[in-house]
């Protein structure tokens, strides 16, 4: 049965399909892959519990503020924006926000899917591995540690491979999204969302019991306040910030699908904890096994593509675990690609009246057209600079490029305007209606909006400008 939201608009068939739908968004390689590598190039746990402090100070009051803006609006971000601004008596031109969010998923999406490719790569390496030496040993038996590590060196300088890859995560992401709400982008939070944290559970306990738990959770829940720097309470700020898939307009078009039922207050809280959650124990699921094996764990981007696959050598039932490992990192991956893609999407389909799949394919192609140049950007137009005439982006090749100025101008930017908007143009009855919360927790929710989180957003702004 399709659910319904207004009218004859598509929509969650229920509650928890919404918040496994908004989990799904907001967990993915941001969590699995960024957060570990920030903790550890952090100081660990002065980084951790910054972050958690971020993530209430900021993220979840961003979040609520973005669906709420959905779900009043039942529309795309930019009509959704629009019409919370129509009803507050303000301009229209404040649907600009939308129109940043919808732009940056698009460009986030052309890029994210070359790591999905990755991913991809590494799920038929560990099977290989798998097949050839059985269940019980390590992974990649009597093959050199250097070699493990050139895994990834060694499919950057394969430009078709990599093309491939990506136009194949693409495919999947399409073939999802193509397919509506109820069939399509519930179906794949529905059923894939547990699986992820089935597996996610069982590789952080096989990492409890077989690697260096102990080290592990000393690294991250130790806080020794003097590495609390500035740059480490900035990079924690940005990772609560990205890590919560805000500013991109995915949460404004789910929030668009809920029901007028859903205490969205409620359901922003329970979103904001799984996805930290869910990087915490990320750290608590790569960290001991990278430990066990005598690997730093400040290896930045490299950890999860470089020093685990290294580990998994030194593991019992290290390729089946480590096959696991990045089946349950491609669930998190095409969960959040999925939402990248609706909200371009919705945009398309709405603004010219198409059926949803000739919309997602104009959305696909485009985002296909990126890909490609971003997945070549690490071989054959590896010293392309798109952006040279921009002193912050001048050395950036064209994957990095994108990934800069999604992260340091649009997504910043949308959610400062958002917080504007939300915190001082928007009707105060109606975002009062549609939060549902009271008391002091809506004070409290409506000052960060309105000082806090506009503040620290143009903060970080400002250092990835200038710093």
């Amino acid at each position: 049965m399709v659910a319904t939201t207004s009218g004859s608009r598509e929509g969650w068939s229920s509650r928890t399909a919404f918040i496994l739908a908004a989990v799904g968004s907001a967990v993915g390689l941001g969590n699995m892959w960024r957060f570990p590598a920030e903790a550890g190039e952090n100081g660990g746990g002065a980084f951790v519990l910054f972050y958690i402090f971020c993530v209430l100070l900021i993220g979840l009051p961003v979040l609520l503020s973005e669906v709420l803006v959905g779900r009043h609006g039942q529309a795309s971000a930019p009509e959704s924006v629009r019409r919370v601004a129509a009803d507050s008596g303000a301009s229209k031109g404040w649907g600009i926000i939308g129109s940043m969010g919808v732009f940056a998923a698009f460009l986030i999406l052309s890029f994210y899917c070359v790591v999905g490719g990755w991913v991809l790569y590494y799920i038929g390496v560990f099977a290989g591995d798998l097949f050839q030496t059985g269940l019980t040993g390590g992974a990649f038996e009597g093959r050199a540690a250097s070699d493990i590590e050139g895994l990834l060196p060694g499919l950057f300088g394969n430009g078709g491979l990599m093309v491939g890859l990506n136009l194949g995560f693409l495919a999947l992401t399409f073939f999802f999204v193509a397919r509506g709400i109820s069939s399509g982008i519930e179906w794949v939070a529905v059923y894939l969302m547990p699986l992820f944290f089935v597996l996610f559970l069982a590789i952080t306990i096989y990492g409890a019991f077989t690697g260096n738990f102990g080290e592990a959770v000393s690294y991250l829940f130790t806080f020794d306040f003097s590495k609390l720097t500035g740059e480490v309470m900035l990079a924690a700020v940005g990772q609560a910030f990205f890590s919560l898939s805000l500013g991109v307009a995915g949460m404004m078009t789910y929030g668009a699908y809920a029901s007028r039922e859903t205490n969205l207050g409620k359901t922003s809280g329970i979103i904001a904890s799984a996805d930290t959650g869910v990087a915490l124990l990320a750290g608590l699921a790569i960290f001991p096994i990278v430990f066990a094996a005598g690997l730093s764990a400040s290896a930045g981007p490299g950890l999860m593509f470089a020093s685990l696959p290294v580990a998994f050598q030194q593991m019992p039932f290290g390729s089946l675990i480590g096959l696991l490992f990045f089946i349950m990192i491609f669930f998190a991956a095409l969960t959040s690609s999925v939402s990248l893609m609706e909200a371009p999407t919705a945009y398309t389909l709405e603004k010219f009246k198409l059926p949803r799949p000739v919309a997602t394919a104009i959305v696909g192609v485009g985002a296909a057209v990126l890909g490609v140049l971003s997945a070549l950007s690490f071989n054959e137009m590896a010293d392309f600079r798109p952006l040279a005439f921009i002193p912050i982006f001048a050395e950036a090749n064209f994957f990095d490029a994108l990934d800069g100025v999604t992260a340091k101008l649009f997504m910043p930017i949308g959610a400062i305007l958002t917080c504007i908007f939300v915190g001082w143009i928007a009707d105060a009855r109606l975002i009062d209606d549609e939060n549902g919360l009271d008391g002091a927790l809506h004070q409290i929710w409506r000052a960060l909006v309105r000082f806090v989180c506009p503040i620290v957003l143009a903060v970080i702004l400002a250092f990835g400008l200038f710093g």
